[in-house]
């Protein structure tokens, strides 16, 4: 390459001389920036006169299981911001399926070390992370991100829907990813049993029992429904209902509900997670400080965008877009649009 720009004449800065530049200029300004901010956040949040309600979650730089770097990143959630990162080298942890505990333990670690206090995690349903957590934190609350949650339920449902006699699932896969969501957002206080019970009203529910549920949950919320129905009912006795409710009430799924967290999801983690290959692209490898100073850059970017007002069209009203999602397969939904980003620092 340095000798085809040589040959045009054409000025290059070699790689030495960047890195130099990087390691001289570059990142300790990064460190710096990002050190004041991790202050004046502590400070912030010790003034709120609460526990923190934090989502952790884990990256790793690369797709597979033979990640070199993985990123644990801990984010407020009433703020959107970023509040402490950790990069965890594979050679650190048993391998690199293990470097997202390492990343929360480091975490914990250091938040504890500026005298904050946790009152809520909330994360994916990393098993050996949970198990922590309960083992470590007994004081916290520990919630999973119902996305996480609605993920693994919806490949259940799928792969029935895609068996002999069991179509009917498709035609009922939104409502009960649906239902999901709801048990934990009518339940703002978290009780385990209340969004279990109306968890378990779903069984009743899909065969058309409306009441009887239970002593905690008795009957269902929802108004009277639309007659005639486009989806049918299901029947006592069939096939496809047996292996649905074997699916709606299987032990992961008893342990999992009682923990859907109604506080606050990993939505924005993930949105920095996207963030981050702007900085970080994982076709690329990196060294240690490279990677590091990166993954700062790009949560200073996503902490000055946090919170950014609502755009609004020409004739005063709030600008709405349609998109569609990868996650949801095509299907078109809409958000509000925020003004553009920033990059002021």
């Amino acid at each position: 390459m340095n000798r085809f720009f040589k040959y045009l004449q054409v000025p290059f800065v070699s790689k030495t001389a960047y890195e130099e530049h990087q390691n001289k200029f570059l990142f300790p300004v990064i460190d710096k920036k990002w050190q004041e901010e991790q202050e004046a956040m502590m400070e912030e949040l010790k003034t709120l006169g609460e526990g923190l309600h934090i989502g952790g979650d884990g990256r790793a730089d690369s797709p597979g299981h033979s990640a070199k770097y993985g990123t644990y990143t801990t984010m407020e959630l009433h703020l959107g911001k970023v509040i402490n990162l950790q990069l965890v080298q594979s050679n650190e942890a048993k391998n690199s399926n293990w470097m997202e505990l390492e990343g929360l333990k480091r975490s914990i670690d250091c938040l504890k070390s500026y005298g904050v206090e946790l009152d809520a995690i909330v994360t994916d349903r990393h098993r050996s992370v949970a198990k922590w957590i309960r083992e470590n934190l007994q004081e916290t609350k520990h919630y999973f991100d119902i996305w996480h949650v609605a993920k693994g339920l919806g490949k259940k449902l799928d792969k029935l829907g895609q068996t002999q006699d069991c179509a009917l699932v498709k035609e009922w896969k939104k409502s009960i990813i649906n239902h999901l969501y709801w048990c934990a957002a009518s339940t703002p206080d978290g009780n385990p049993e209340m969004m279990f019970a109306k968890w378990l009203s779903l069984c009743n529910h899909i065969l058309g029992v409306h009441d009887g549920h239970s002593d905690l949950f008795p009957k269902c919320e929802h108004g009277p429904l639309a007659a005639p129905r486009e989806k049918k009912w299901f029947k006592p006795g069939e096939k496809v209902t047996v292996e649905l409710e074997k699916i709606l009430t299987d032990t992961w799924r008893k342990k999992d509900v009682r923990q859907l967290s109604p506080l606050g999801q990993t939505s924005s983690l993930e949105g920095f997670h996207s963030t981050i290959l702007h900085f970080a692209p994982k076709h690329t490898s990196f060294q240690y400080k490279g990677m590091h100073y990166r993954v700062i850059l790009a949560a200073l970017h996503v902490n000055e965008n946090s919170g950014r007002e609502r755009a609004y069209e020409r004739s005063g009203e709030k600008q709405l877009t349609v998109y569609f999602s990868k996650a949801k397969k095509g299907e078109p939904s809409v958000r509000w649009e925020t003004v553009a980003s920033t990059y002021g620092e």
